[in-house]
């Protein structure tokens, strides 16, 4: 029963209304657009990496 139950949780996820966060390409984001998907897009990036001499330079300002 327990499959079953699992099963029909699935498939109820994939009959409700498509809603994205995009992280990443613009270009994807874009094409859920194009495609009347509900989405966002969230332009981030990792932080630069920077050498450990400026970062504690950085940390003792911030």
């Amino acid at each position: 029963m327990k499959v079953v139950e699992e099963t029909d949780k699935i498939q109820e996820l994939f009959r409700k209304e498509l809603k994205v966060i995009n992280i990443g390409l613009e270009i994807f984001f874009e094409a859920l657009k194009q495609q009347g998907i509900k989405a966002v897009q969230v332009n981030w990036q990792p932080p630069p990496k920077i050498e450990k001499e400026y970062e504690d330079i950085l940390d003792k300002i911030l």
